[in-house]
């Protein structure tokens, strides 16, 4: 399908972060880099970001309780979505006995695995196999 006169003046935009509002950032740093295995790719003061260095997307770990202590930490499901490389199964069994705690241990479905993990606020972070 050819493009449009409109989007072919788009720049091509990249995938940068998406803020988890957490209660406590340095317990989440800990948690998202020991417990889960990611990368602190950026920290100077409140900016935190965690992925893999020199992949694309990242979290930003907010705590905005620094900035208006009356803001409620509302967690639930972020719609964030990682993969697990390898056996998928095995890498779950691993997180676990990392002490990830899941809401949903690994399921099959038709269409293909998932399982759902909890960050220490009570985000859900839902993961699915590499591929």
């Amino acid at each position: 399908m050819p493009a449009t006169q409109h989007e072919a003046k788009l720049p091509k935009i990249e995938f940068s972060s998406v803020a988890v509002v957490v209660s406590d950032r340095k317990r989440s740093v800990e948690w998202y880099t020991r417990t889960l295995g990611l990368e602190v790719i950026r920290s100077n003061e409140h900016w935190v970001t965690v992925g893999r260095k020199g992949k694309a997307g990242a979290l930003h770990l907010c705590q905005t309780s620094e900035f208006d202590p009356s803001i409620p930490l509302e967690k639930g499901n972020t719609g964030i979505a990682l993969t697990v490389p390898g056996d998928f199964a095995a890498g779950c069994a691993a997180l676990a006995a990392n002490g990830v705690r899941f809401a949903q241990p690994p399921t099959k479905e038709e269409w293909g695995s998932y399982a759902t993990i909890e960050d220490p606020d009570g985000n859900e972070i839902t993961l699915h196999p590499q591929g």
